[in-house]
């Protein structure tokens, strides 16, 4: 029986919890009622999607169930948020904000405003750690300004932003601030209520739940448009069936965090330093990148010298690591996270996104280590002196 890889891509997504797949099998199986549906095959399903609804509240801090519709993942509740925030304001301005940084969802989202809905668009630049400073975002401001997005946690270099400053200048103003919190959520990283934030899109796939699945937390008196319409479900904010078992899965998972039924995360951190130590003792010129301190616990990007990090992972099968985002593979341009914060195209090139979760051993860390430094050593260009 062949040993599967090292995972070491929690970021681009996480394996299923056993105890959430024991908790959705009843709804793919023999409680299958349309949760709509008045009988007691529905209500039943209906009481399912209920307490689901209450541990994503739990999980984030929100006040209560009525501020959490759910959505098929976190790209369309960031459509969602983005979309239906700034067509709701439209008739007090047009200008949104957002940052050099965000997932492409979100850019996207705001590029859609721009491209079909007249809007203008001002991204805001970040350190060389990747932390936008609130008071960039406030000189940005403008009185047609409808919309802020800051992603909470980068998906890539892992930097935590301080929501909760950039709360304090927008707020004031009436001023909408959505957060893409994705990965911070999957960590319990996210409180809404401490940060301030009127919009949180979040992903089930992120924390130990079913793919196709996410929320958006939308904070009491904000006004948003639906972007899908028809049979009124998510209190007419987005329309069609629910997907019960993977609702259902999506609460299991966020419970399990809620509850610290899951390892802390200081044992994901020092797994996370034990792997930067060892590759950077052994790997001369590595560098880190992401602040050193405020930023995902299981996260390490690491830029290697003179390697293509792409030729790298193919010889290194044994680990399953990414070299950026997932949603970026197969592009030849480099990442616009990694050119945001100061690497030329080379360096972006020569970039490792390995991130380490709930699932990740001390023995996984060190072969891994093992395996990335010989490789590394394989494909480094020899010395100018060499002989």
């Amino acid at each position: 029986m062949n040993t599967p890889p090292i995972y070491l891509d929690h970021q681009a997504t996480t394996p299923l919890d056993e105890r959430v797949l024991e908790a959705m099998l009843p709804f793919l199986t023999s409680e299958y009622g349309n949760p709509s549906s008045l009988h007691a095959f529905g209500r039943t399903a209906a009481r399912a999607m209920r307490t689901a609804r209450q541990q994503v509240t739990d999980l984030v801090g929100a006040k209560n169930e009525l501020e959490i519709v759910f959505t098929s993942g976190a790209t369309e509740a960031n459509h969602l948020a983005i979309l239906g925030a700034a067509l709701t304001a439209r008739p007090t301005g047009g200008h949104i904000v957002t940052t050099a940084i965000e997932h492409k969802a979100v850019l996207a989202a705001c590029q859609r405003l721009v491209d079909h809905h007249g809007y203008t668009l001002t991204l805001v630049g970040v350190d060389r750690h990747g932390r936008v400073h609130p008071a960039d975002i406030a000189a940005v401001l403008t009185p047609n300004t409808v919309l802020v997005s800051v992603v909470h946690a980068n998906n890539e270099i892992g930097t935590l932003q301080r929501l909760a400053a950039i709360a304090e200048i927008t707020t004031p103003r009436g001023i909408v601030l959505h957060t893409d919190a994705a990965q911070s959520a999957g960590c319990g990283l996210l409180d809404v209520a401490e940060f301030g934030v009127d919009l949180a899109s979040l992903s089930a796939h992120k924390l130990h739940g079913p793919k196709g699945i996410g929320a958006l937390y939308i904070r009491g008196g904000t006004r948003i448009t639906a972007q899908q319409t028809g049979g009124g479900q998510e209190r007419g904010l987005r329309a069609g069936t629910p997907n019960v078992p993977a609702i259902v899965g999506f609460g299991a998972a966020a419970h399990l965090i809620a509850t610290d039924a899951v390892p802390p995360l200081t044992r994901i951190r020092a797994l996370r330093d034990r792997l930067q130590d060892r590759l950077l003792a052994a790997i001369s010129g590595a560098v880190v990148n992401g602040h050193p301190h405020r930023r995902l616990p299981g996260n390490l990007s690491l830029t290697l010298p003179g390697i293509e990090a792409t030729d790298l992972l193919d010889r290194v099968p044994d680990v399953a690591a990414s070299t950026g985002s997932a949603c970026n593979t197969g592009s030849s341009e480099p990442s616009h996270v990694l050119t945001a914060i100061g690497l030329t195209r080379d360096q972006a090139r020569g970039t490792l996104r390995l991130s380490i979760g709930r699932t990740t051993t001390e023995t996984d860390i060190d072969q891994a280590a093992d395996l990335i430094t010989r490789t590394a050593h394989t494909l480094m260009p020899a010395p100018a002196d060499a002989a």
